[in-house]
């Protein structure tokens, strides 16, 4: 907000940088966790569970880590408006 760099209404490019690699990390816990690679412990989740028993902590982290980065990026591309990457080059 200090910076006013609009991320969250360009949900378009958010939704198309996150979903992606979201999905991918999702199938990988979907995969760990139906194999016994790995659990959820139940006394240190919330117990809201989405699709494939994954806990809502994990769904947000995958949403939330990422928007972060993309709030970062665009913070620093507003203080060096020369900075060009990705589909702006």
């Amino acid at each position: 907000m200090l910076f006013k760099v609009g991320v969250l209404r360009r949900v378009r490019r958010w939704i198309l940088t996150i979903f992606p690699t979201a999905a991918i990390f999702l199938l990988w816990d979907y995969y760990a966790v139906t194999r016994g690679h790995w659990k959820f412990d139940s006394t240190q989740v919330v117990g809201i569970f989405g699709p494939a028993g994954i806990p809502l902590e994990e769904l947000l982290f995958f949403i939330i880590v990422p928007l972060a980065g993309l709030m970062t990026i665009e913070a620093v591309r507003k203080r060096k408006p020369s900075w060009k990457f990705g589909d702006e080059q």
